[in-house]
């Protein structure tokens, strides 16, 4: 091999489809080139286990950093590196309902960062204004607005480029806001939503392909009115993330959907940072983050959650892996970020321990 050119031995490597026993992994500058069982003689060099990296797709700031009172660049590296100390190579920083000078701001600090040339961000995840107040949950009031096509166009318009998903309630906008949306390459999801049943099932129609925070901010499966969590389980292809910190959702109920949707709920973390500043001020709780005494962010990093899914859900660790990886993956389809290693493809993976315990990252040079 020439000086661009390296093997990994890997007792147990997942592929993002299959796992694979005791293989060497060539690497040919930053594409997998091949993989074949390993001598064993390699033994000293191996690497516990090897996964694709994690993707965390709803998290809001980091280090004390909250992106919409620090909307810079260094929010953003602090936010890589809390990402990657819990496996996730790549991220979307998440601004919750907010004005939208507060907005365009964090837009911007998008923008700087990636004149750094920092790495793993995916774009902005925009969660509101466009939200049914009575399921605001931690989100303030004062700053929610009815999605009208005029704000729509103000927004993306700013985000051009760089906003790469908005959380919105559908029946809290006006009829063509969630076309324009998308026309501008921008995942909806759907959240912080009181939609019935069939008003979710209509904007499923519409091409929304999936859901916020599943149970929690939206209205609750009952069974003469089965609302929007119903309308996601019941749906053959809408998407829904999922927050598995046991505080945010029961266990028992992130087993339940995870029977029902498979390949379609994957898991956020839904970080927060501790911050006394600005309108949203989030205080440690325990393990966990409130604002005015409500529920507003978890402390996990993805890899924390992927082994509460293990260890606490009971999903098979292939399931919870793909949850952090492969399914975000699926969903966003950013060119290179496939949640798989594979032959061909770029190497993103993360190094554990075989207690699921993160020893570093892998990107071939």
């Amino acid at each position: 091999m020439n000086n661009n050119s390296q093997s990994l031995f890997v007792q147990n490597l997942f592929t993002g489809q299959e796992w694979l026993r005791m293989v060497e992994v060539e690497l040919q500058g930053n594409l997998v080139c091949n993989i074949k069982p390993a001598a064993a003689q390699f033994g000293a060099n191996w690497i516990p286990v090897l996964a694709p990296a994690f993707i965390d797709l709803q998290l809001y700031g980091a280090e004390g950093r909250l992106l919409s009172v620090y909307p810079d660049a260094a929010t953003i590296h602090a936010i890589r590196r809390t990402c990657e100390a819990g496996g996730a190579t790549h991220f979307q920083p998440t601004v919750a309902t907010n004005s939208l000078e507060v907005f365009k701001s964090c837009i911007e600090a998008v923008r700087a960062y990636w004149k750094e040339e920092g790495e793993g961000c995916l774009g902005l995840h925009v969660e509101g204004p466009w939200i049914h107040p009575s399921k605001k949950g931690a989100h303030l009031e004062a700053f929610i607005v009815r999605g009208t096509r005029e704000k729509a166009a103000e927004l993306l318009e700013a985000g051009k480029g760089v906003i790469s998903m908005i959380t919105l309630a559908p029946e809290c906008c006006d009829e063509g806001v969630v076309e324009m949306i998308q026309s501008a390459g921008i995942v909806v999801s759907a959240g912080h939503s009181n939609a019935t049943y069939h008003e979710a099932v209509a904007a499923f129609k519409r091409g929304i392909p999936v859901a916020t925070h599943l149970y929690n901010a939206m209205s609750p499966l009952q069974h003469r009115s089965p609302g929007l969590v119903g309308a996601v389980l019941d749906h053959s292809a809408v998407m829904a993330s999922i927050i598995p910190d046991g505080h945010h959702v029961d266990f028992a109920a992130i087993r339940i959907a995870q029977k029902i949707m498979g390949k379609r709920l994957f898991m956020i973390t839904d970080a927060v940072t501790e911050t006394d500043t600005g309108p949203y001020q989030h205080q440690r709780a325990g393990d966990k983050y409130e604002s005015s005494g409500i529920l507003s962010g978890s402390m996990i990093n993805m890899a924390e959650g992927m082994r509460n899914l293990i260890q606490q859900v009971g999903i098979a660790a292939e399931d919870a892996l793909r949850m952090a990886s492969l399914y975000p993956a699926s969903l966003m389809k950013v060119t290179g970020v496939t949640g798989r290693i594979e032959v061909g493809g770029a190497m993103n993976g993360v190094m554990m321990d075989e207690e699921w315990g993160i020893l570093g990252h892998l990107r071939a040079n």
